[in-house]
This record gives structure tokens, C-alpha cells and sequence, in this order.
């Protein structure tokens, strides 16, 4: 039988490639003072240009680029700051939304309401949400006196940039929508302390 053909002979060449393969690939997880190894650069290895590096393409020397003059991004374009921000010129939180409160706004509030805000405050707004039940802090309840005090442009901050352990939802929630949330908020705050003679008299009969 040839040599090469025998199991024992083909059985040590897959494993000597197997055991090449392995080494290869970790050498350059490996912390050395030496370059690594490439065999498989798993896009470790690109052309292409990091921050704050040089470069020799462009006359001053820079990678990163200033923006064109006379333009600004889209993405930071903010033609009302006090809309965007919820704080005015001075440093003040806005008062009250400068959103006018219809039928409308507290639907879309209500729904972006449950999206993003029940898992944790629930529908009621009271911080007893799917999720705090299965961690270990709890968010805070939105008709405790210290948070019903907030003023409209303070709940847009903190749904905008969040608080403490609560993320920020600027990324995910437009500033209509924020707004429309803060109104929500403020229907629910209502709810929870009004009264029988806060209904119409002509629906008091229907409320349970």
C-alpha cells in the first residue's frame, strides 16, 4: 500500500491542517510585541481611513473632514431649539408644550405611550411595568408630587436624553411624538387624580 494512501498518513495530514488553521487564526488575538501573523484577515485588515488619523491625500494633512462652509448637517439642523430641546434660550425646561392639545395628539400620544414607555412605567403610568418585574430597580412613578411638578419641557428632556437608568428615545420617538407623549402623560397625571365630579353629568351613570 502507498505510504501516502494510508489512513494513519492521511489522518496526521488533516490534523496538521486543522492545527494550522487554529494557530492562524488566533495569532492575532495574541498580545505580542511582534506583528501578527495575517493568514485570514477577517476584514481585520482594510483600506480605509480611521478618525483622527493623517493623511497624505489631503492638504492639510487630516482624515476627518470639516463640514463644507456655509452648510450644516441635517441631522443637527434645529430651527426651534426650545421644540427640539425642551429648554428655552435662557436654560429654562419649556413650560407648557408647544404642542396644541387635540383628540389627535392624545391618541398618538397614548399609542407611542405604550410602546415605548408602558413596559416600564405601565399603562398607568405607575412604574409597575413588565419590566421592572423582572429587574431589580423600578422606575419612577409618574404621579409621585416631585415628578407631577415637572414642567412640560422637563418630561420631553428626559424622554429625549433619559435619566439616571432610563435610556434616552431621541433615536427612536420623532419630537411630534415626544410631545405627544408628554400630553398623554399629562392626561394620565389627571386621571389619577380626579373625581367622580370630574366626569360630564350626563356620563357619570356609565362610569363604574
Amino acid at each position: 500500500m502507498n505510504a501516502m494512501n494510508s489512513p494513519l498518513r492521511r489522518r496526521a495530514l488533516i490534523l496538521s491542517v486543522l492545527a494550522f488553521s487554529a494557530l492562524s487564526s488566533a495569532c492575532s488575538n495574541f498580545t505580542s510585541r511582534q506583528p501578527p501573523i495575517w493568514v485570514w484577515t477577517d476584514m481585520k485588515q482594510q483600506e480605509k481611513y480611521k478618525p483622527q488619523a493623517e493623511s497624505a491625500f489631503f492638504a492639510d494633512g487630516r482624515t476627518s473632514r470639516r463640514p463644507l462652509e456655509g452648510t450644516i448637517a441635517q441631522e443637527t439642523y434645529r430651527p426651534d431649539s426650545a421644540y427640539s430641546t425642551g429648554i428655552t434660550e435662557a436654560g429654562l425646561y419649556v413650560a407648557r408644550s408647544p404642542e396644541p392639545i387635540t383628540a389627535d395628539l392624545l391618541q398618538r400620544g397614548q399609542q407611542r405611550y405604550n410602546i415605548y414607555c408602558a413596559p416600564c412605567h405601565d399603562r398607568t403610568g405607575a412604574g409597575r411595568g413588565i419590566v421592572p418585574s423582572k429587574a431589580i430597580w423600578v422606575p419612577g412613578n409618574l404621579h409621585d408630587e416631585r415628578i407631577v411638578a415637572f414642567v412640560d419641557g422637563e418630561f420631553f428632556h428626559v424622554i429625549s436624553n433619559g435619566r439616571r437608568s432610563m435610556p434616552g428615545y431621541a433615536k427612536q420617538i420623532s419630537e411630534q411624538d415626544r410631545w405627544a407623549i408628554v400630553a398623554y402623560i399629562r392626561a394620565l397625571q389627571r386621571a389619577w387624580q380626579g373625581n367622580l365630579n370630574d366626569v360630564p353629568a350626563e356620563l357619570q351613570a356609565k362610569v363604574r
